[in-house]
């Protein structure tokens, strides 16, 4: 992961696009930074007053872990269930829609994951007698 540039320079890029009325673009040329960064910081301190940087990161939880016991409940009762059906589930009964992406890394960090348990009968077609 990038390194955070420190608050120096982000102070520095703002007080001379907001205070000197320097464009953000020639701020980020004159300090060495990427213009979309520049704009950034100077767009976020016109409109909040905040200089200081954002979180960085992935949020922690997912939108799923708060309905954990009942989607594993849906699992106990009908293990056979598909992800279209349990996705379905979820957007009637308690109004979460989901990708089935997202449902399905959710399955698998609880430790469900399909498992064929028996083998198929191997091809015949490439057989040659």
């Amino acid at each position: 992961m990038a390194r955070a540039y420190s608050q120096d320079l982000r102070d520095r890029v703002i007080d001379a696009a907001l205070s000197k009325g320097t464009p953000a673009r020639h701020a980020a040329a004159r300090f060495g930074i990427g213009i979309a960064t520049a704009i950034r910081w100077v767009r976020q301190a016109r409109e909040s007053g905040n200089r200081a940087p954002l979180r960085q990161g992935q949020p922690r939880r997912g939108k799923l872990d708060a309905h954990r016991d009942y989607i594993l409940g849906l699992v106990a009762a009908r293990p056979d269930i598909t992800i279209s059906e349990m996705l379905e589930c979820l957007a009637v009964e308690r109004a979460v829609r989901a990708g089935r992406a997202t449902l399905w890394t959710f399955l698998d960090r609880c430790g469900l994951t399909f498992k064929k348990s028996r083998h198929t009968q191997p091809s015949r077609i490439g057989r040659i007698s």
